[in-house]
């Protein structure tokens, strides 16, 4: 069969490969254009990009892959099916049209749980113990269109969103290659989803993971994970951010605000060290593994405390 891929970051990697394994022709990669990035602000290209070109593909990289020229740029490929995984454009129905037998889009959740642009970390945050990869026909309407085929992947309380993606990417691209010569060929039909079961996951901004210390310490133990490695969960510290790596909920009060600084305690084995300070929350209190201050490196909270010998009965969060 003639595909189309498109994709941008690294989630798509494991779907490129999958389909430039397979006895199909890949006749164009379309990703999104080089974008700033980093301290330089150069511009710096999708991981899809990097990987097409190696590959030697057609790589396309329209601003609006829906625009008319767009669009003809596609129809002349004559493509029979576009797969879609993670590229971070909304499709129009005239792009959905080209492909002669149809779009399958590679999303990382169990559908109709978590549609939208951060289904990874939207299951950290929601406490879900199981999420996985759903492969489904592509409507107009967001990640609703019918299920072809999921695999679960378990959540582990150690997980952060950039451990758990990788899998799934990994997991989607085997599904991917297992389903789509049967569901081209009619044999693997499409079941439509149960909309009273669809949840969202909207874009992440920055400020989303902004710590407020009056959550339960299971609450904000799940916000430094997903958050993970992007946009970081942080915390205001005489005048500047603290971003916080790796945490540990504890059970149990102290007594003192939401916020205080209590003196280093104790740790379970789960928490993959011996002790640590803790910060008191709106429920429980927070074991402090791994943060970092603006331009210096991250570090264990033993190593932090010893060079911040007042820290003990500060507040966190701009509080006094």
């Amino acid at each position: 069969m003639r595909l189309v891929l498109m994709g941008s970051p690294a989630f798509a990697l494991p779907t490129l490969e999958t389909l430039a394994a397979s006895e199909h022709e890949i006749v164009a990669v379309v990703t999104q254009p080089d974008r700033p990035a980093g301290r330089g602000r150069a511009a710096t290209p999708p991981a899809v990009k990097e990987a097409a070109l190696a590959h030697g593909l057609t790589v396309l990289q329209p601003e609006n892959v829906s625009a008319a020229a767009s669009v003809e740029r596609l129809r002349a490929l004559a493509p029979e099916v576009i797969v879609v995984a993670a590229y971070g454009q909304i499709l129009r129905q005239r792009v959905l049209d080209l492909p002669a037998r149809g779009s399958l889009n590679v999303h990382a959740s169990l559908l109709p749980r978590h549609r939208g642009a951060s289904p990874v970390t939207a299951a950290i945050l929601a406490g879900d113990a199981v999420t996985g990869v759903t492969i489904m026909e592509v409507v107009r309407a967001l990640d609703a269109g019918p299920s072809v085929a999921r695999v679960e992947e378990a959540i582990s309380p150690a997980d952060t969103a950039g451990a758990l993606e990788p899998r799934l990417a990994a997991a989607g691209a085997r599904l991917l290659g297992e389903i789509l010569d049967p569901w081209a060929e009619g044999r693997l039909a499409a079941v439509p989803q149960d909309e009273s079961l669809a949840t969202y996951a909207g874009t992440i901004k920055r400020e989303d993971a902004r710590l407020d210390w009056s959550l339960p310490a299971v609450d904000l133990w799940r916000r430094v994970r997903a958050y993970n490695p992007w946009p970081v969960a942080f915390t205001d510290f005489e005048g500047g951010d603290l971003r916080l790596w790796e945490v540990w909920p504890l059970d149990g009060d102290s007594g003192e605000l939401p916020g205080s600084v209590l003196p280093v305690t104790s740790l379970p084995a789960a928490a993959g060290e011996e002790e640590s300070f803790s910060v008191q929350t709106g429920s429980g209190r927070l074991a402090i593994l791994r943060i970092q201050r603006p331009g210096k490196r991250a570090v264990s909270g033993r190593e932090f405390l010893r060079g911040q010998p007042g820290l003990i009965g500060a507040r966190l969060g701009g509080q006094t």
